[in-house]
């Protein structure tokens, strides 16, 4: 993993600013602390931070052709670059390194802008072509790797890893998106391709920005998911498929220069990682577990067992929960840049800063639940569809919302389905939203109101079931996923804790041909009986214990924010109300606000939910003001060398 910036000039050949390219380069040292690099030619900056995980000595950035009319900036990993380079070679390209970025220079002197249908990998990159005064800029097909970019009013054309790259720009416009905090405080983050920012945009996974100079950028999507066409019916021949492609997937992963070993959580999906880690491995597997002191809903016993049961050199380090635990939410808020709700971000980043001291690499097993029909909400969204085809439609509403009323709380996905009595997209989103509709409209001012001009946070659900090319429930829930929650939630945590640390994050189950192979299985052999990830569980018998595979899932790293508020944070939940962060922004009704924070200090209602989503928003309104203190960077991560 590394950091990537840049700027280009769209209005002619101006001098870019090397001192101002050099600082946006610096606001992301923790990508890269292994070396700096930067590009400065005719209306054109590259900059580079790296973390050296392949070809230590030889891959410093950016990276040239033979003749250095072509650089690029490379973030991420291509893992078929084995048969790449010979291949290349072959065409009469010549090479100086093993490094992906020098991958995709050759690439493109070899196929254009359709040189990355050919990559498999994780990566987000930004290439340069002097003589062809064209840029690059691209992201892999599921969004692993971030990338950002602005179009500034002065016709700068900026882009960088993270936020925070931009946002030393000088004349990067500040305000923030109404339409995005809609989306915020209902989904918990911000989906692709918003920011909290008006002015910059995520790149969407699968996508590429092409710039030639004369012309206007144009962005447009390389690649699609395979519309639903199932092919795969038998449980045993699809699931000895499945281990085969993980196993292939496992082996490209492990190729590195530095030490490479597994966050293992004790869910079936990290376990099955580790399995295979372990069956391709003749040394014993590093694996890293973080457990909750005092909880029963994690899952370290079987992390533990996985570990004696592959012989892997196993660390577990304990935290304890307590009023003190979310010590860290000023930092999760800072290396987000934006609001990000997600309470587990502080889990994964304490578990990747304690794994950095043991390894620079880390397989993860993210990617199951979406591709596999997971615990998240395909199943409730399927089974829901189901009950509700058995029922005239003029008898939805009345019996779906009565059932959804009574429903047990606990149960909340469950009872918003029910409540959600359209079914489809609209029944996802019931789910999938964080704070509901009415309280978003209680809660935003009359100022925010007028400004979102009547969007409504579940277009964005809608677009993506209509992607899904399919009448078939769980595969419209499972393209909502691919869309929204898988890059803009799991994989934004991913990144962010782990490069905050300097920590480089695999996942061979987001593999691409993985991920194209499971549209064609039948959906009963992702869900079955009410339980997902049923192909996963078969595949991975042979490599784990089958009580293990079977158990019901438990509640792994999730945390309590419900009862921090009422303890540790009951003080910055009072100030929610009477700080000047919430106000002064202008967004919110104050006495909706007070009136949440009063009800559920005093345990009258609980709205944990959506006090935490004010917390981090005001966390970040403080973060963005430097009005946050910060803790320092970890010393366990090396110090930034300039090369």
């Amino acid at each position: 993993m590394c950091g990537l910036v840049g700027m280009v000039d769209t209005r002619g050949r101006r001098a870019i600013d090397a001192a101002l390219l050099r600082r946006m380069n610096e606001a992301q040292v923790h990508r890269g602390p292994d070396g700096a690099g930067l590009h400065v030619g005719e209306g054109i900056g590259l900059g580079h931070r790296r973390l050296a995980v392949i070809d230590p000595a030889g891959g410093h950035q950016p990276l040239y052709n033979e003749d250095g009319s072509v650089a690029a900036v490379f973030d991420g990993e291509i893992y078929n670059f084995v048969w790449l380079i010979p291949l290349l070679e072959k065409a009469g390209h010549v090479f100086r390194s093993r490094c992906a970025a020098e991958v995709v220079i050759h690439a493109w002197e070899e196929w254009g802008p359709d040189c990355v249908a050919v990559f498999d990998g994780m990566f987000a990159f930004a290439l340069w072509d002097e003589q062809d005064e064209i840029l690059l800029l691209a992201r892999d097909r599921l969004g692993k790797k971030p990338l950002h970019y602005a179009s500034l009013g002065n016709g700068m054309l900026a882009f960088g890893s993270e936020i925070k790259s931009l946002s030393v720009l000088p004349d990067l416009p500040r305000d923030l998106d109404p339409l995005a905090v809609e989306d915020y405080f209902a989904f918990g983050y911000v989906p692709d391709p918003r920011t909290i920012y008006k002015a910059v945009r995520k790149l969407p996974p699968a996508h590429r920005l092409v710039w030639r100079r004369g012309g206007a950028p144009r962005l447009d999507r390389y690649w699609r998911m395979p519309a639903p066409e199932t092919t795969l019916w038998n449980l045993d021949v699809a699931a000895e498929e499945l281990a085969m492609r993980l196993r292939r997937a496992t082996r490209a992963r492990l190729v590195a220069d530095v030490p490479v070993g597994a966050l293992l959580s004790g869910g079936v999906d990290s376990c099955a990682v580790v399995g295979m880690m372990a069956d391709l491995s003749s040394e014993p597997v590093s694996t890293f577990a973080i457990a909750f002191a005092g909880r029963s809903s994690d899952e370290a016993a079987y992390a533990w067992a996985v570990a004696k049961r592959w012989g892997t050199d196993h660390h577990c380090h304990e935290e304890v929960l307590d009023d003190a635990g979310p010590i860290d939410i000023g930092h999760v808020a800072a290396m987000h840049d934006e609001p990000f709700g997600d309470a587990s971000a502080l889990a994964a980043y304490r578990m990747c800063k304690l794994a950095r001291r043991r390894f620079t690499v880390a397989l993860s097993g993210a990617g199951g639940d979406e591709l596999f029909g997971g615990y998240r909400f395909g199943a409730l969204h399927a089974a829901a569809d189901w009950v509700r085809r058995g029922f005239p439609a003029r008898l939805q509403p009345p019996v779906f919302g009565a059932l959804g009323r009574f429903w047990p709380p606990l149960c909340f996905q469950a009872k918003a389905l029910l409540q959600g009595s359209a079914g489809g997209a609209d029944g996802y989103f019931a789910a999938a939203s964080v704070v509901g509709t009415p309280l978003r409209r209680h809660l935003f001012s009359p100022a925010l109101q007028r400004e979102l001009q009547g969007y409504h946070a579940v277009e964005t659900v809608r677009a993506a079931f209509a992607s899904a090319d399919s009448d078939d429930p769980l595969a419209q829930a499972q393209a909502a996923d691919l869309a929204t929650w898988l890059p803009g939630g799991v994989l934004v945590r991913l990144d962010r804790a782990s490069m905050a640390n300097s920590l480089e994050i695999r996942a061979p189950l987001l593999d691409h041909t993985l991920a194209e192979w499971s549209v064609g299985l039948a959906p009963e052999l992702k869900l079955y009986g009410g339980v997902g990830r049923r192909i996963l569980k078969r595949a991975v018998q042979p490599l784990m214990d089958r009580d293990m595979v079977c158990r019901p899932r438990r509640g792994g790293f999730a945390m309590p924010p419900r009862r921090w508020l009422r303890g540790g944070l009951a003080g910055r939940v009072r100030d929610l109300g009477q700080g000047p962060w919430l106000r002064e922004s202008g967004m919110f009704d104050m006495e909706v606000v007070n009136r949440l924070v009063t009800r559920h200090l005093s345990g009258a209602a609980d709205h944990s939910a959506a006090l935490w989503l004010l917390l981090m928003f005001d966390s970040f309104l403080r973060v963005r003001a430097g009005a946050l203190s910060l803790p320092a960077p970890s010393a366990d991560v090396p110090s930034p060398a300039e090369v």
